[in-house]
């Protein structure tokens, strides 16, 4: 595919007064869901003063790259104590199943002792909101998955269910100084009820081995392809790298090719991370975050052909 992502600058980033106190900071892991025309309610995930995370939105026209209305109240607030969500939740995308909408979620956990560590779960969207009360466990840790689950992407597939790629911590030290944490698959009927079927994305120790929110898109004669965050473990921050689905259902890494890198100067020029994919009209746009892990707001870019 001969085609390069252009940055058209940065479309978000929160004030820093008339905050609500769920959502101080940051807006981490841009989701967007279409509203009409060329606007979208953004949903994106802030953090309070205790670093936890929750979910807010702003609707943004996305060809004007203007702010349409920014919502103050979060659309879903961290789970209580002892739940799978208590510490925050990162959103990963959405999809239909038995006529419902849902949102996918990291859910984190920070315990006092012992290292912090995340499950998959769900939450039903309905009418451009989250429904409190639906939120659901989807995913935990099993034998496959004995230390970390992280930002799921779930889409239907052709042949009926449901499949998903998933980060999954491996080991929290492959050595280097750096975690192993590996793109995974998984599959489901009813999109509830999850087959897990292992590691499908190569990593390399020292290029590509700390994996993070894959962002899937079906680009027709061209096949698959995969957005991620990813660190190296030579002490790079995050970059947002590439792959490319084959026939067999395994993945080829195409870090050359469709990636994108941090900016010279300005709220990118550190880190790029969380990329969400999506087509808009006849263009294909990435959501992104920049320095911070999302402390600097998000950006927009635009796949364009050479």
């Amino acid at each position: 595919m001969n085609a390069e992502w252009q940055k058209l600058g940065l479309l978000y980033c929160p004030g820093s007064e008339n905050r609500h106190p769920k959502l101080l900071t940051h807006a981490a892991n841009p989701l967007p869901i279409h509203m009409v025309g060329d606007v979208y309610r953004i949903f994106y995930c802030g953090r309070d003063n205790e670093n936890r995370s929750s979910v807010g939105a702003v609707d943004i026209d996305i060809v004007k790259h203007e702010v349409v209305e920014e919502h103050y109240a979060p659309f879903f607030v961290h789970g209580p104590a002892g739940s799978f969500h208590a510490d925050g939740v990162s959103i990963g995308n959405c999809y239909k199943s038995a006529g419902l909408t849902f949102m996918t979620f990291m859910g984190w956990q920070s315990p006092r002792q012992g290292h912090w560590r995340g499950d998959i779960g769900r939450i039903e969207v309905r009418d451009l909101t989250l429904v409190s009360g639906t939120e659901q466990l989807l995913m935990g840790m099993d034998q496959e998955d004995p230390i970390s689950l992280a930002y799921p992407w779930v889409a239907p597939r052709e042949c009926g269910g449901f499949e998903m790629w998933y980060p999954s911590v491996v080991s929290w030290e492959a050595g280097n100084g750096e975690m192993l944490a590996v793109v995974k698959h998984a599959t489901s009927i009813d999109g509830k009820s999850w087959s897990r079927h292992g590691s499908v994305v190569p990593y390399a120790l020292g290029t590509a081995q700390a994996f993070s929110r894959p962002s899937v898109l079906d680009l027709g004669r061209s096949g698959l392809h995969m957005w991620f965050s990813y660190r190296a473990g030579t002490g790079q921050s995050y970059r947002i790298g590439h792959a490319v689905g084959s026939a067999d259902g395994q993945w080829e890494l195409a870090l050359d090719r469709l990636s994108i890198d941090v900016s010279e100067a300005g709220w990118d020029s550190e880190m790029v991370e969380y990329p969400f994919v999506f087509e808009h009209g006849e263009q294909i746009y990435m959501l992104y975050n920049g320095n911070g892990y999302g402390k600097t707001g998000f950006g927009l870019a635009v796949l364009r052909d050479d």
